[in-house]
């Protein structure tokens, strides 16, 4: 395996963890996780990678080693503000390469038309968004989130590494036992009473109170200046945020639509966790489209 570094860093009052792999002076390629993902997930794809590259990957706020807020719920704007910071501090001034995957893509994809003079090129990975939301749906949705704050949010513990990678392997039977066991080290950890807990904050599966507002999100994508690499799994489970597949192929076209310079590619045998399942396959997307890059 490509040899990685961490290193900690105060962002916006949260003591932060950011995994680098190459040389320092390389240029540089970020890489954002998704939801209940850590920055090591990107292990497999910096394997297949051939070009000198220093690719850098945070844990979000509130996952893997990153520390968790003291509140009860995590808002969105946050991941945009911690990004920002992030991206200040290693590439001040700079245009960058921004790769984000499912949370990860939705962040990367709504900051690249907010500042679109930060991205050189944008690349999204499964991060189609959430489904078109109602002002109806408000009351309710509030009502969900004041409930769930009642109760204690928990997180599952598994007797050892071992039960975790299987618990990986059963979401994903793509993954490989080694692939598994590695993640497994790096997605969870031992807690006082002896168990392997995923280093997630249990907030995270808290409802927000807020709907997701598809027509701003898309407003914001509309702005996107930089040269787009939009990369979905053909077996990917997000189909079924959005309803039937013929449904949901119809409104992820018409997203896809919003995006002024996007080459559009479908990844084979591979599910929502592309990263894992197809990581060669990826890098050499990844590093065909960044050449081409201007």
């Amino acid at each position: 395996m490509t040899p990685s570094r961490t290193e900690f860093l105060t962002v916006r009052g949260l003591r932060t963890h950011v995994r680098h792999w190459g040389r320092a002076g390389a240029p540089k390629l970020f890489m954002v996780h998704g939801w209940m993902d850590v920055g090591a997930s990107f292990q497999f794809v910096v394997d297949c990678l051939q070009g000198d590259w220093h690719v850098i990957a945070p844990d979000w706020r509130g996952f893997g080693l990153t520390e968790r807020i003291q509140g009860d719920t995590y808002w969105f704007p946050d991941y945009l503000a911690d990004l920002e910071v992030l991206l200040d501090h290693y590439a001040p001034g700079e245009a960058v390469n921004l790769l984000g995957h499912s949370m990860g893509g939705n962040i990367a994809s709504l900051y690249a038309g907010v500042r679109p003079e930060r991205i050189r090129a944008l690349i999204n990975l499964e991060g189609f968004g959430l489904p078109a939301s109602k002002p109806e749906q408000a009351p309710r949705r509030f009502a969900k989130w004041l409930d769930e704050l009642k109760e204690p949010a928990t997180m599952r513990g598994y007797a050892d590494l071992g039960a975790v990678a299987a618990r990986l392997r059963k979401t994903n039977p793509r993954l490989p036992p080694e692939r598994a066991a590695f993640l497994a080290q790096h997605w969870s950890a031992q807690n006082a009473a002896g168990e392997w807990e995923i280093l997630g904050d249990p907030a995270h599966k808290r409802s927000g109170p807020l709907l997701y507002q598809a027509e701003e999100i898309l407003a914001c994508w509309r702005q996107i200046t930089a040269p787009v690499l939009w990369v979905e799994a053909d077996d990917t489970n997000m189909w079924q945020w959005m309803g039937p597949k013929e449904q949901a192929r119809i409104e992820v076209d018409r997203r896809l639509g919003q995006l002024q310079h996007v080459t559009a590619r479908m990844m084979p045998d591979a599910g929502h966790m592309l990263h894992h399942d197809q990581p060669q396959l990826l890098a050499e997307m990844i590093e065909s489209f960044l050449r081409n890059v201007v």
